[in-house]
């Protein structure tokens, strides 16, 4: 009986992440260049022999790749990754790769996001342009023209979100390992004027997102009958 509770016990706690996660993703599903996050759970046994209990593990943070929808803005410091590549930016917690290429140009030339932080080239380092030479015009391959004349190049950086991989701000992802720049792949490009869309589907998250809290509440009404049948049967004894 008591095994029962633990088990239950552990199903809520699962139920309860997989709902955090789905409502994250649901309250991002505007968020320019997000990726949808999901949860793994694996069965735990507790023993070897016929008694063995299974539990839910604490599960590990997995990431839905697929890019999401280009919006087209027609603003030129507006910039959306085609294929398999990440911008990174610099922050206080040190390189950060990021899908949301909305960036703007400080009076100073340097190119950085919306929050203020710069956007890096293949090398590493800040970018900086002309602030007096207009509007860059991008290439395919993210370089960067102003007056016809060679400015710079946005970097391009290889990256996969997995379960040690920890979230930065709306959309961006801290690597564990320095990134790598992307070079000569030509799958691998930059659309200038686009925003990447968020690559949640908002309508099938809250759907998945109902099931769980129903699945929660079902959990929930089996440990309080379990609980009740219990105390039931101690008073039973008990006469």
């Amino acid at each position: 009986m008591q095994t029962g509770l633990y088990v239950s016990l552990s199903a809520q706690m699962a139920l309860e992440r997989r709902m955090t996660t789905l409502a994250d993703n649901v309250a991002n599903s505007g968020t320019a260049g997000f990726r949808a996050g999901g949860v793994t759970f694996d069965d735990v046994l507790t023993g070897l022999t016929n008694e063995a209990v299974s539990f839910v593990s604490t599960g590990e943070d997995s990431y839905d790749t697929a890019a999401g929808a280009l919006q087209e803005t027609g603003n030129p410091f507006d910039f959306a990754v085609q294929g398999d590549a990440w911008f990174a930016i610099e922050t206080p917690a040190g390189p950060v790769v990021t899908r949301d290429g909305r960036f703007t140009l400080r009076d100073t030339g340097e190119l950085v996001t919306l929050e203020g932080h710069p956007v890096l080239d293949a090398g590493g380092a800040p970018l900086l342009l002309d602030p007096f030479a207009g509007p860059p015009e991008a290439g395919a391959d993210g370089t960067l023209r102003q007056n016809g004349q060679l400015a710079g190049a946005i970097g391009l950086f290889s990256f996969h979100p997995g379960p040690n991989s920890v979230r930065y701000g709306n959309s961006g992802f801290i690597p564990g390992n320095q990134p790598q720049p992307v070079v000569d792949q030509p799958d691998v490009g930059i659309a200038q004027g686009f925003v990447e869309q968020s690559n949640v589907n908002p309508v099938h998250e809250m759907m998945r997102l109902i099931q769980v809290q129903r699945a929660f509440e079902q959990v929930t009404t089996l440990m309080r009958d379990s609980d009740t049948a219990l105390k039931d049967a101690i008073k039973t004894m008990g006469s």
